[in-house]
């Protein structure tokens, strides 16, 4: 597939996810990291939200809970250029009911080219990069001339 590129904007859209078992490691880090978090949009799924808003009071657009849909609302997102990173702290121990949404999320993160941190030391690299608080262009699939190439 042809390329184009986009720009995230300094302040980016950082989504953040957990698994049941995550959940606190999550919650952790993102009070450890809270100051950093502040200049951000931040959106996750339904439990993790609420949860993380409440412990912390950090704004966050919460969609669905993940099993219900909220990771594939959080993909459809990534696929509108709407995430311009995903944490997600799953749990690589454990099978989910709802795994095929799961690997879904993270297959589309990848398709998009975002950034993805699916543990505390990835997260801490990612949130670290002086690119987190920089304009970024990054390269992702034309879809524009896909669609052009099929007519």
């Amino acid at each position: 597939m042809k390329k184009t590129t986009r720009i995230m904007a300094a302040k980016k859209h950082v989504a953040l996810v957990a698994h049941d078992n995550y959940k606190g490691e999550l919650l952790r880090w993102v009070v450890e990291n809270q100051s950093k978090l502040e200049k951000h949009e931040l959106y996750a799924t339904g439990t993790t939200g609420h949860m993380l808003n409440k412990e912390t009071g950090l704004a966050i657009t919460s969609m669905i809970s993940g099993p219900m849909g909220g990771d594939q609302q959080l993909g459809a997102k990534i696929a509108e250029g709407k995430i311009d990173a995903l944490i997600f702290f799953w749990d690589p121990l454990n099978s989910v009911p709802h795994d095929p949404d799961v690997k879904a999320l993270l297959r589309i993160a990848s398709v998009w080219n975002i950034p993805v941190a699916t543990n505390r030391a990835t997260a801490k690299f990612l949130f670290n990069s002086i690119l987190m608080e920089q304009e970024v262009e990054i390269e992702i699939p034309d879809y524009q001339a896909y669609l052009a190439d099929r007519t």
